[in-house]
């Protein structure tokens, strides 16, 4: 019998590849894997727990601010803009209920399809409205402003194709819409406002302030989708409104002035023509009018150049219609009268040019009273060597010329006029009669308005109050006045104006039954900017009515006339209506005086 070796440790020594402390070893490094991942684990949920604590605890309401503040969204609220009217209360301009109609383009399914849809209702191009709806990433973009809100239900209730729901991302926000129920009457006036609502020209930028208010604010909280959430409230600070502007414009002189000289651009051809109405007392202008114009309802689609107000921005050498001024100077100054007595040549020869009259003659014996009838340079020229050109210039400047209106419109421009020693050696001789300087139609009214108010000069106004929004009416100080010349100049030199429209002066056919009228006509060479050279005539007549007792001083302006040139003939009839118009609407009755009649010849 075989007995079997003990099994001691040698043996089993014997039998094993690995000793027994590898093995040992071995069998405790899971043991000690399963600890480093329990404390790895252990080290992760203790950050988690960290961070769990910073963002419930310490950053709580940042968090809450951040997801509050994607819900919320604020818009400016529009304050309701002033009222603009006419002197006796007509509205010229004011705003009523419209929308701003917005889109989330994140919200809009299909651009292409959407913009097809509210192009029509919209008035807006479906290649611009595509464009927008699809502006992504962007979540606020404005597709149209000033809509009607009878429209903004029609875009509301708009069904997407595809769905056969409203169509969705797009929303509307309250607003106001500038109209101007007058269309185009008095537009170079009151200007007209850009697509966000800001004066864009005349009375709406010059007063854009006074007149826009103050806006409000509204912050409201939005759903998914965007659409406002009409239980979870809202902040709002109200808006102010706009102050109401009252004009010293006559809405009825100022339509019959703008048809009258629509009518005579369009008859002559001319390039413009403007109208200035003046209360001569009170230097309140009735009328401002210029053609061709513009519909402020539409601003864009009017040429740039018949958006300004061409009555205080176009400059132009006035021509005859300035020789009173030399008249007033020469009597003021005491070296002549209406009844001077001078020998007038066909021509002069001055500074190596030769100067003449627009009709050749020979020698005529004129009054002085005639050579402002008959509108001679070459007299007027002859009578004005008495005094020098430091003289003259300090009357033209006492008169505007070269001088701010004091209306403070903007794009007036305020005239060319350069001190006496820059003169060349022409220009000493040309002023006189009004060619060398530079005027405005407004400067030329009130030349005339300073003429009819006994030679003193009183700052034409615009405004005549405005009411604020606590209901209070203000009326603007009044500019400043000045003498220019004596009461008896004036009244003289407005007699010699009577009888440039009676028979041998240059208009024997401006008349208006019952009433004596006082005026010039004048005829100046236009000097064109573009070409740095005279081309064509500017075509003027301005006056005063009733000639006893002048209340009303009307300028017209004619620029570069194709059928015909005249001053008398041209602008004549538009003051002659324009005229009548306005002494009826003022109430202003006939006097029944027979014209002052001054010898123009001896």
């Amino acid at each position: 019998m075989t007995r079997r070796p003990a099994r001691g440790p040698d043996r089993l020594a014997r039998g094993r590849r690995t000793p027994l402390r590898l093995r040992r070893a071995r069998l405790g490094e899971p043991a000690r894997r399963l600890g480093t991942g329990a404390a790895l684990l252990g080290l992760v949920l203790a950050l988690m727990a960290v961070r769990l604590v910073q963002v419930q605890g310490v950053q709580a309401h940042s968090y809450a601010m951040v997801a509050e503040n994607e819900r919320l969204r604020t818009v400016d609220i529009r304050a309701q803009r002033g009222t603009i009217t006419d002197r006796d209360g007509q509205v010229l301009a004011r705003s009523v209920e419209a929308r701003t109609v917005t889109a989330d383009p994140e919200l809009v399914s299909d651009p292409a399809m959407y913009s097809h849809l509210l192009a029509p209702l919209l008035g807006v191009d479906e290649a611009t409205l595509t464009a927008r709806l699809g502006d992504r990433p962007r979540r606020y973009v404005v597709l149209a402003r000033d809509i009607d809100p009878m429209v903004w239900r029609k875009v509301a209730t708009t069904v997407d194709p595809g769905t056969g729901k409203p169509i969705q991302g797009v929303f509307a926000e309250d607003s106001t819409s500038r109209i101007y129920p007058a269309d185009d009457l008095a537009a170079n006036v009151l200007g007209f406002l850009d697509s966000a609502g800001a004066g864009m020209g005349g009375i709406e930028r010059q007063f854009d302030q006074l007149l826009a208010g103050t806006p409000g604010k509204l912050t409201y909280e939005r759903d998914r989708r965007g659409n406002r959430i009409a239980t979870a409230g809202d902040r709002q600070v109200a808006p102010e409104a706009g102050q109401e502007l009252q004009l010293t414009i006559d809405r009825d002189i100022q339509w019959t002035a703008q048809r009258a000289i629509a009518a005579k651009v369009k008859e002559t051809k001319a390039v413009s023509g403007t109208v200035v109405v003046e209360d001569v007392r009170t230097g309140e202008i009735l009328a401002m009018a210029t053609a061709p114009t513009f519909d402020p309802n539409d601003p864009g689609k009017g040429a740039d150049v018949n958006r300004g107000n061409r009555a205080l921005s176009q400059v132009y050498e006035p021509g005859s219609i300035a020789k009173v001024m030399t008249m007033a100077a020469l009597i003021e100054q005491g070296v002549a009268d209406p009844g001077t007595r001078l020998n007038v040549p066909g021509e002069l020869h001055r500074a190596g040019k030769v100067l003449h009259d627009d009709v050749p003659h020979g020698i005529e014996r004129l009054t002085l009273a005639g050579i402002l009838a008959q509108s001679s340079n070459v007299g007027t020229v002859l009578a004005a060597d008495r005094i020098g050109s430091d003289t003259l210039y300090r009357y033209l400047k006492a008169f505007g010329i070269g001088e701010p209106s004091g209306l403070g419109f903007p794009g007036e421009s305020r005239g060319i006029l350069a001190l006496p020693h820059k003169w060349s050696g022409t220009q000493r001789y040309t002023v006189p009669f009004g060619q060398g300087f530079a005027v405005n139609s407004v400067q030329i009214a009130d030349l005339y308005a300073t003429l009819g108010n006994g030679g003193v000069r009183v700052t034409p106004q615009l405004i005549r109050s405005w009411i604020d929004p606590s209901g209070r009416r203000h009326v603007p100080t009044a500019g400043p006045t000045s003498r220019v010349i004596s009461a008896r100049t004036a009244t003289e030199v407005v007699q010699m104006m009577e009888q440039v429209v009676a028979k041998g002066g240059t208009a024997p056919d401006v008349k208006i039954d019952g009433y004596a009228l006082a005026g010039k006509t004048g005829t100046a060479q236009f000097a064109d900017p573009a070409c740095r050279c005279y081309r064509g005539y500017t075509a003027s007549f301005a006056g005063l009515a009733p000639a006893d007792a002048p209340q009303i001083a009307i300028s017209v302006t004619l620029q570069q006339p194709e059928h015909g040139h005249f001053g008398g003939a041209l602008g004549g009839p538009v003051f002659a209506k324009t005229m009548a118009f306005a002494l009826q609407a003022l109430g202003i009755r006939p006097t029944g005086i027979a014209p002052t009649r001054i010898p123009i010849s001896w």
